[in-house]
């Protein structure tokens, strides 16, 4: 790949003041680089210094030192309570895991994988194992046997923690092909604890010892990317790269890490074996945020968690606050009131908008009759939406997927501002955040501090930054090799910058669609607004080399239950609407909208409501919720050539 660019400086490693005198955060305008009158790469200076010694090893021992007594985690209890966990010991707990760990002979450097939910002991095992200098490698627990097998060979991991012992036990038969692991310890066998019990004849000084071996260019871990094709590549990230990502993250996202705030808090649902929650954690202990573990996203597990443990924030993705504003919906259709909720909520959107344009300084923000419009709405609606999530949610930090304009400026019409953001595991979570003070709604926001994006010629983004991995691991290689070309990371991803230097994603290079009349189409932003229908759960559009663009549509149950009590018919399980015509007429209104965001050779012609959800179980959908195409493809082939067929 060419660009008519040089490659990029070394960082200077002079920050810039992210702060004033309030306390307040203080935004840098981007620097902008323009080619024939478009916005190609836009920069930010880091807000943070550059680590130069230490490691990640040493937070809960800077943090017992600095302040012992502060509420640091909250350990969520068997029966549903919450147990706060103080820095002193957390710190104490981290020690006596890094001290078992090396009583069972574990090496500077040796590889130990955990395979479980988000829960206390995940982020506990991390920075244990970081302390004895170690190398963590998380494994999704959905994750096939195959999978595992392949993730633990590849590593080298000489050890694994799984949640479950059915997990361990499922790895049985594969033991014999995993030479070099050799401890298998369970979480719900208490083996973390005995862990700590066994270490106890380590030497006070040992795990001191190991700890001042680290420095920031040593490898941290080695994340697996899911991947929507092929075997997953293991990213190797360093102390380093999540000192960039994170100390920079804080000190842009002042309102979530360092607001005038005692009880800041964040409730951490996502999977520990993304990165983007990883990075969280890590962030929440550097900052001394209280964090708590939800290990299930299952509505009936999460919200009373959510209730108990009341979060000041939360991490999630565009599907879920999606699924939450459409619940709302449904209730308030069930009780009669739809009407107020729709007006409520394009007061709303309104609302935030009007915050958006006084922010920008395009527009003065709410006027007096749409701030007292929204202030009859917000025990009747939004705080509603609020108590679902807990009742103290002021902010939600979202990735993954574009949110969407519409949604953004509801929730933050709704009292919730929403930093959206858009990275990769190879840059150790977000490279570009919407901006605090100066949002700019439907857009991933600005280059974090300390970060480049560029725009090559095809397109696809190009990121810059001491936050992007240092290569993917490859022992028959030697080790790792590199990620970078000329200092920058081709992601893969399609995207366009404004003229202010805003980014908004618009699709993959891999997953463009080429019809036969040589129209290429990219197909996120018709399958992101489609997704947010109540009716729908997932959508994948098809048409590479056909005549037109069609789409394989699946129904959410939930959705399709309330709609059939509402036209008064009896709930029926989704395969059997396939054929209903009822549901489809409601579905080409509803595809009639999207297609009016794009021109007619990128309109989706027709559509299949298909039987079954895309699931992750079924090889449909990554554990971060992306679609495997290819799988879709080929399972649901005969549905596809139904399509062109008529």
């Amino acid at each position: 790949m060419t660009t008519p660019y040089p490659t990029p400086p070394a960082s200077s490693g002079t920050p810039v003041s992210a702060t004033d005198y309030d306390g307040r955060p203080v935004l840098v305008e981007p620097g902008i680089r323009r080619l024939d009158g478009a916005v190609r790469e836009v920069s930010v200076p880091p807000f943070a210094p550059p680590v130069t010694h230490g490691s990640l090893a040493d937070l809960p021992y800077d943090n017992a030192e600095a302040d012992p007594d502060k509420v640091v985690l909250s350990r969520r209890l068997s029966d549903g309570g919450w147990k706060d966990v103080t820095a002193a010991r957390f710190a104490a707990e981290v020690e006596a895991v890094a001290r078992g760990l090396i009583a069972e002979g574990l090496m500077p450097g040796d590889r130990i994988a955990v395979m479980a939910r988000t829960t206390y002991d995940w982020t506990l095992l991390d920075f244990a194992a970081w302390a004895a200098g170690l190398v963590t490698v998380p494994v999704y627990p959905t994750s096939s046997v195959f999978q595992t097998r392949w993730i633990l060979h590849d590593s080298g991991a000489v050890a694994l923690v799984t949640e479950t012992a059915a997990q361990a036990a499922a790895l049985g038969p594969e033991l014999a092909h995993l030479p070099d692991l050799r401890h298998v310890w369970v979480m719900e066998k208490d083996h973390v604890a005995r862990l700590a019990e066994a270490g106890a004849p380590v030497p006070d000084g040992e795990v001191g010892v190991r700890r001042g071996m680290l420095g920031p260019d040593t490898l941290a871990t080695l994340i697996y990317t899911s991947g929507t094709t092929g075997r997953p590549k293991g990213c190797a990230l360093s102390h380093g790269n999540f000192f960039a990502e994170v100390d920079n993250a804080i000190e842009l996202l002042h309102p979530v890490f360092k607001a005038k705030d005692d009880d800041l808090s964040v409730l951490l649902f996502l999977p520990m074996s993304h990165v983007f929650g990883r990075m969280v954690a890590i962030a929440c202990v550097r900052a001394r945020v209280r964090l708590g573990h939800a290990p299930s996203l299952a509505p009936a597990d999460l919200l009373p968690d959510l209730a108990a443990f009341r979060p000041t924030c939360l991490l999630t993705i565009p599907y879920m606050l999606e699924k939450i504003y459409n619940s709302a919906r449904a209730k308030a259709e069930s009780g009669g009131r739809v009407g107020a909720f729709d007006r409520a909520a394009d007061i709303a959107r309104r609302y935030g908008e009007a915050l958006e344009a006084r922010q920008t300084g395009t527009g003065n923000g709410p006027s007096r009759a749409l701030k007292t419009q929204r202030t009859f709405y917000d025990p009747l609606v939004y705080r509603r939406i609020r108590s679902a999530m807990g009742g103290r949610v002021r902010h939600v930090i979202c990735g993954g997927s574009p949110l969407g304009r519409s949604l953004a400026a509801f929730y933050a019409g709704a009292g919730i501002e929403i930093f959206e953001g858009y990275g990769l595991t190879e840059t150790t979570g977000a490279s570009t955040v919407t901006p605090p003070l100066k949002p700019r709604l439907g857009t991933v926001g600005w280059p974090l501090p300390g970060t480049r994006v560029r725009i090559a010629a095809d397109g696809e983004i190009l990121l810059s930054g001491d936050h992007v991995l240092r290569g993917y691991w490859d022992p028959r290689a030697g080790g790792v090799v590199p990620a970078t070309r000329d200092g920058w990371l081709p992601t893969g991803d399609l995207g366009e910058l404004d003229d202010d230097g805003y980014l908004t994603i618009t699709g993959r290079k891999k997953e463009l669609l080429i019809t036969a009349g040589g129209k290429s189409v990219a197909p996120a932003p018709l399958e992101n607004w489609l997704r947010q229908h109540p009716l729908i759960s997932q959508v994948m559009l098809v048409g590479d080399g056909r005549p037109f663009v069609a789409a394989l549509i699946t129904l959410d149950p939930q959705g399709t239950t309330h709609w059939r009590q509402m036209i008064g018919k009896h709930p029926v399980p989704p395969e059997l609407l396939v054929g209903d015509e009822e549901l489809h007429a409601v579905l080409q209104r509803a595809v009639d909208e999207a297609n009016r965001m794009v021109s007619r050779p990128e309109s989706i012609r027709r559509f299949a409501v298909l039987p079954v959800d895309f699931t992750e179980a079924a090889g449909h959908l990554t554990p971060s919720m992306k679609l495997r195409r290819d799988q879709i493809l080929r399972d649901f082939a005969a549905e596809v050539e139904g399509l062109y067929e008529r």
